[in-house]
């Protein structure tokens, strides 16, 4: 999924609203405790991130107070090929951190674009398994009063055992930026009063060690570590739908290229009428060592279901 389609911004006057002065001394040494937030962008959207040398997340530091780092090219959340954000910092410097980065991806997202309509806002937020049960409450009361409050969209995913030893769980909000926010703003104050979630900032590259290595295969049996050694390629076919053909090729080729260049796999589609027997889907070739071809495959299986997921919302 291309988490380059979630991203908004809000303007000083929302800010405003949303993030009212702390009332008490209590409240205010709460917003000053030492807490963080990861979520997951697309590799293209980490870039942007980064900015030239390092430019634009230098300037988002300062602005911010916050600390902001960012798994390394090809690092990813197991299972996806997103990478992940961690600010860190004072309540107030992680969210003033966290809108910048949204209004810097909302801003290109909408150029590239060029239109008026805002696409469907969605934000994926990596939380520790052990910390999903104080965002839930007893019987699921808190998630029901956080999305009740703040009028988003907010599922938590299941475990994925697939990936052996992987602890965190994903948090979908989805909403207009003001609903997001305040979702987060909720979460985040739940999630400092867990003093386990506090002192265990786990770093962004927590994944790099071993999943970067992990067998994706469609079916889900992934999880199996490999050895780095030069593996024989081989080529495989699947299909894909001829409508959604455009959705792996991308805009003059972007996507396409995208997905070589972070797998390493060949990718080769066919002729126009030219169909998998018995059927009216394209044939996609993936040619290189398997673990590419198991990663192609799941990006552009994503790809597809992103588009797939817009129409159906």
């Amino acid at each position: 999924m291309e988490s380059t389609e979630s991203y908004a911004a809000g303007s000083p006057e929302e800010l405003a609203k949303r993030s009212p002065e702390p009332h008490d001394s209590s409240e205010a040494d709460s917003a000053e405790k030492p807490t963080h937030i990861r979520f997951l962008v697309s590799n293209a959207a980490a870039g942007s991130v980064i900015g030239k040398g390092g430019s634009t997340i230098t300037e988002f530091q300062a602005k911010s107070g916050a600390r902001i780092q960012l798994s390394r090219n090809q690092e990813f959340f197991p299972g996806t090929t997103d990478r992940i954000i961690m600010i860190s910092g004072s309540i107030k410097e992680v969210v003033n951190g966290l809108e910048l980065i949204l209004d810097k991806l909302h801003s290109e997202l909408h150029a590239e674009d060029g239109n008026e309509v805002e696409p469907r806002r969605r934000i994926r937020l990596v939380v520790p398994n052990s910390s999903c049960g104080g965002i839930i409450g007893k019987g699921g009361a808190t998630i029901k009063s956080f999305i009740e409050e703040s009028k988003a969209g907010i599922k938590i995913s299941p475990l994925d055992n697939t990936f052996y030893g992987l602890s965190d769980r994903l948090v979908t909000l989805s909403g207009t930026f003001e609903e997001q926010m305040r979702a987060i703003d909720l979460i985040l104050a739940k999630l400092t009063e867990d003093d386990h979630y506090s002192q265990n900032v786990h770093s962004p590259y927590s994944y790099a060690a071993g999943y970067n290595s992990v067998n994706y295969a469609p079916n889900g049996s992934g999880g199996k570590y490999q050895n780095h050694k030069e593996e024989a390629s081989t080529t495989v076919t699947i299909g894909v739908a001829d409508e959604h053909i455009g959705l792996v090729l991308g805009r003059g080729g972007r996507n396409i290229m995208e997905i070589t260049q972070m797998t390493g796999a060949r990718i080769k589609i066919s002729d126009r009428g030219d169909f998998m027997s018995g059927t009216t889907d394209r044939k996609v070739s993936i040619t290189g060592p398997q673990r590419a071809i198991q990663q192609a495959e799941t990006m552009i299986k994503q790809k597809v279901d992103s588009a797939t997921e817009r129409a159906t919302d």
